[in-house]
């Protein structure tokens, strides 16, 4: 398909349009939420949220403030359509993934609406390249219902600490346990895995603990395979937020900064996976 340095020109307004200087600042977020093919977008006057799930068990979402683009317009109160994230990354990467100093991929994304595709106009270096993705019908998604007032259990967490504990932590284990307490051990992630049980404590009063709001104590277990894509996020973060509700259901909210030192979050939410009794703790 020969592709053009300007959209089709055409008397329907675009319900979307959004422009950033580096389109890396978008890349390196969704690749952050990228274990499935297909995302489902939500476009509002605050901002893109990118929205990934996974057996109905687990879900991510990426969220992108209107104030990180240069331009960011929304002609309805909501946008929402569902693409194939991979081919997405491959657009927006299509100059490559590193760019040499000084120079950066320039985007301009627009969506027509309903039944039309996204266009996205990538520059770099004076080279324009066109891609049109096929939108489709958005599915339902799960709606963890995570408000503030339902949550029991939080801490804020250097996002260093926990690197080190998914570096330590036996992954030959099929669960992560999880016990937050307002009492000893406070925050404790145990696995059991070819090598036996193994437990790793964080003291409330650690340098790595930014913030510790523990109501009552909860012991949840999560399926480490579930648990996993949340990884790329935290690699990425710099401070990252646990939460836990009266179900244990867990949400794990990852604060990231760009290169312009810009805030954006991923936030994953997760089903525990099976009730403990006292017996096996």
């Amino acid at each position: 398909m020969p592709l053009s340095a300007q959209p089709a020109s055409s008397a329907e307004p675009y319900v979307l349009a959004a422009s950033l200087d580096n389109a890396r600042h978008l890349s390196s977020l969704l690749r952050a939420v990228h274990f499935q093919d297909h995302a489902t977008c939500f476009a509002t006057a605050n901002g893109l949220r990118v929205t990934v799930e996974d057996a109905k068990c687990i879900q991510a979402n990426a969220f992108i403030q209107a104030e990180i683009f240069q331009e960011y317009t929304v002609q309805e109160e909501s946008v929402t359509f569902r693409i194939n994230l991979s081919v997405l990354l491959d657009c927006l990467t299509i100059f490559g993934t590193s760019s040499l100093p000084g120079t950066s991929t320039a985007l301009r994304m627009c969506y027509r609406g309903y039944g039309y595709p996204l266009m996205l106009l990538l520059e770099e270096g004076g080279v324009v390249t066109v891609c049109k993705i096929n939108t489709q019908e958005p599915d339902e998604l799960l709606d963890f219902d995570f408000c503030s007032t339902k949550v029991v259990n939080k801490i804020i967490l250097q996002s260093e600490g926990l690197r080190e504990a998914f570096a330590e932590l036996d992954m030959t284990s099929e669960v992560l346990q999880i016990t937050m307490s307002p009492d000893k051990p406070y925050f404790r992630l145990s696995t059991f895995g070819n090598a036996g049980s193994a437990h790793l404590d964080y003291p409330r009063d650690s340098d790595l603990m930014e913030a510790f709001h523990c109501n009552q104590t909860q012991t949840n277990r999560y399926k480490i395979s579930l648990l996993k894509p949340s990884t790329k996020a935290l690699a990425l973060s710099c401070k990252v937020s646990i939460r836990t509700d009266a179900q244990g259901f867990l949400s794990l909210q990852y604060m990231i900064r760009n290169e312009d030192g810009q805030i954006c979050f991923v936030e994953y939410y997760c089903c525990p996976d099976e009730d403990i009794t006292e017996a096996e703790l």
